[in-house]
């Protein structure tokens, strides 16, 4: 029976470490540290307090486009290397500045789940500190991106476990498509071609909006077009509280930008709402793909208002909901590609921790 017992233990451990050399995550994997968009710097204290660690730290600490009030995209920590310990190592976003006269140029590279899950860790290489910061400086969008992505993946692997059936059910009854949002949002309206769900709260209250139309006019994809077509929408499906009062879109604050969504163009747009009549608003979101078997322009959207909150982070997990929506026809892809054209770097995770 021992003998039996010892075999079967055997097995299991044999079992574990296959998964473990496949990079999977297992019994021996912890779970990483830290709260959604926050980042440890791993760096000599000298190069983190002089012109090179200061450009990485501005990359960092600029605001979150899109919203009313200034917030960082990211909260920031730092450590010299000689005190990255097994506690901060499984930090779930690190960055490891690598400034050695080996190197002929600078480079990016990361790697996953290296001493935790999930985890990213990025490693910025540099011949020289002067390099480094006007690399760091070029590439500002292509760092700030790459985490953005890698928080907005782990909420759509929340999504993916609990989201709210009721909606996706009425997306598909309406629009033939599938999406994942947060279960909270609760209460939903329907109109022609439209929906709008939301989480009904005085505050802290997210919002989603989908809406379809004919893909007709060549003029669709521009600026213009997206605030008249908003406002129209708009207008139609969510009045404010009394008569002459509806949702309308901040022109001055809007600004659109060409995204590949699933292998697919898509348009995001980013801007202030404003309830006219009223003193409402907040921060949108959204995406307007092509449907191309049915010759529409469906266009899914998260709105958020919180007067007397932080918003970055409800924006953000609303806004990695709208990297679910699944056309007719189309393969479930349920994470954002966010490497780009950063290699990465594949490491055997079979030791873990140390």
């Amino acid at each position: 029976m021992k003998r039996i017992a010892f075999y079967l233990s055997l097995v299991l451990v044999v079992l574990v470490l296959a998964s473990c050399k496949k990079g999977q995550k297992n019994l021996f994997t912890p779970t990483s540290s830290g709260r959604p968009y926050e980042v440890l710097v791993v760096v000599n204290k000298p190069v983190w307090d002089r012109p090179a660690g200061r450009a990485l730290f501005d990359v960092l600490d600029t605001n979150v486009p899109g919203l009313p009030q200034a917030e960082r995209s990211f909260r920031i920590s730092n450590v010299d290397p000689q005190h990255f310990d097994r506690v901060l190592k499984i930090f779930r976003n690190i960055i490891i500045v690598d400034i050695q006269d080996i190197y002929t140029q600078p480079k990016l590279k990361f790697s996953r789940d290296v001493y935790a899950s999930p985890q990213m860790i990025m490693t910025i290489q540099a011949p020289n500190e002067d390099e480094f910061e006007e690399f760091v400086a070029k590439n500002s969008k292509v760092i700030i991106d790459f985490f953005v992505k890698a928080e907005m993946n782990r909420q759509i692997a929340l999504l993916k476990q609990k989201h709210s059936d009721v909606i996706s059910t009425k997306v598909g009854s309406i629009f033939d498509c599938d999406i994942w949002v947060p279960v909270e949002l609760a209460n939903y309206k329907e109109g022609k071609d439209f929906l709008w769900a939301s989480t009904n709260r005085a505050t802290a209250d997210m919002n989603f909006v989908m809406y379809s139309y004919p893909y007709t006019d060549k003029d669709t994809f521009t600026k213009d077009y997206f605030i008249h077509k908003r406002d129209s929408v708009m207008k139609a499906n969510i009045p404010g509280e009394r008569e002459g009062m509806y949702m309308a879109t901040d022109s001055m604050f809007v600004d659109v930008e060409d995204i590949v969504v699933k292998g697919e163009y898509a348009q995001e747009a980013r801007g202030l709402w404003e309830m006219e009549g009223d003193m409402m608003g907040g921060p949108f979101v959204s995406h307007a793909r092509v449907d191309r078997a049915n010759g529409r322009v469906v266009v899914v959207e998260a709105f958020i208002y919180s007067p007397d909150k932080l918003k970055r982070n409800l924006m953000r997990q609303m806004e990695a909901s709208l990297y679910t929506l699944r056309l007719p026809n189309e393969s479930l892809i349920d994470e954002i590609v966010i490497s780009g054209n950063i290699p990465e770097e594949k490491i055997d995770t079979t030791s873990r921790v140390k």
